[in-house]
């Protein structure tokens, strides 16, 4: 499904950044758009900046479970930084997903921001019933020991590739002249 990622443009509250970027919501179902002004109040710009399309997998459902049974259900917006020599638009939308677990790998990077919008109530239908259609529950499998016995002699010969005199499970002891072998 095509997804219009909105992303404001408020003045910064410090004095290192003049401008704060955040994806503040998603258009489902929205037309091609690149950086298509929706509002001006004031100084703070809302835009459409671009449309993404949003895949769902049916590998994924736990996933998307997950997702749906927060407090308040979101997409998940992945965002790289423009090079500082490009004018226009500072950042490029990479990506939008329903898959709290897929957001999280691409915050460990450290690479992308990665934005978090509340997911508007038609789309969480349309995953709920992706998910009701291809979710199976896998059944818990214990896992067990290996049947190796723990209690077998050990003929303290060590790697049999190396070459050993004496037994490798022996104490250090002197050998003439004080000398630890």
């Amino acid at each position: 499904m095509p997804i219009g990622v909105v992303l404001r443009k408020s003045p910064g509250v410090t004095r290192w950044a003049a401008w704060v970027w955040r994806a503040v919501a998603v258009l489902p179902g929205a037309e091609r758009a690149s950086w298509q002004l929706l509002r001006r109040e004031g100084e703070v710009v809302d835009y459409h900046a671009a449309t993404v399309a949003l895949e769902l997998h049916h590998t994924q459902t736990e996933a998307y479970l997950q997702g749906l049974s927060a407090r308040v259900p979101s997409i998940y917006v992945i965002m790289r930084e423009r090079d500082a020599t490009d004018v226009g638009a500072p950042l490029d939308v990479v990506l939008a997903t329903a898959s709290p677990f897929e957001a999280q790998d691409y915050a460990d990077t450290g690479e992308e921001i990665v934005e978090k919008v509340p997911m508007p109530g038609g789309l969480i239908a349309w995953v709920r019933e992706f998910v009701d259609a291809h979710h199976e529950n896998e059944p818990f499998k214990k896992r067990r020991r290996d049947t190796h016995t723990m209690d077998e002699a050990q003929d303290g010969i060590g790697d049999p590739r190396i070459r050993q005199m004496h037994d490798v499970y022996r104490a250090p002891g002197t050998v003439g002249g004080g000398r630890v072998q």
